[in-house]
């Protein structure tokens, strides 16, 4: 049996693209990080944490694995989109219906895939 230990991004500046996803989760860093450093770790409660690690490639092709996220304290998927909007990240692609269910793909400054999901609360219907 194995255990994931970390999901790992590749990134042109992982300590700039580790500084956003933080401000998006509100996540820390990892207290020795640095600015230049080729390796940034944000800090989740449980492992796995999320690495990003510094590649000399620029992204080619769509990622074979995204993370998939969701509002927390009764903060809907349409109010997280706007906040990660004015954060920097972009709509690639808008799959929510009519219903209210559905998901958002966007992209973090360094164009990486991630969904934003309905909450739990709105999964349940009780937001």
């Amino acid at each position: 049996m194995i255990e994931i230990h970390a999901v790992t991004i590749d990134a042109a500046d992982p300590y700039e693209l580790a500084s956003w996803w933080s401000r998006a989760t509100g996540l820390p860093l990892a207290d020795d990080d640095h600015p230049g450093d080729d390796e940034v770790m944000l800090r989740t409660k449980h492992d796995p944490f999320v690495l990003f690690i510094r590649v000399p490639e620029g992204k080619t092709a769509k990622n074979r694995v995204h993370l998939d996220v969701n509002g927390t304290e009764g903060r809907t998927r349409d109010q997280e989109v706007e906040r990660l909007l004015e954060l920097g990240a972009t709509v690639f692609d808008d799959r929510r219906r009519a219903d209210g269910t559905g998901w958002v793909v966007m992209h973090d400054p360094e164009g990486n895939e991630f969904c934003v999901c309905r909450s739990q609360a709105e999964r349940e219907g009780t937001s």
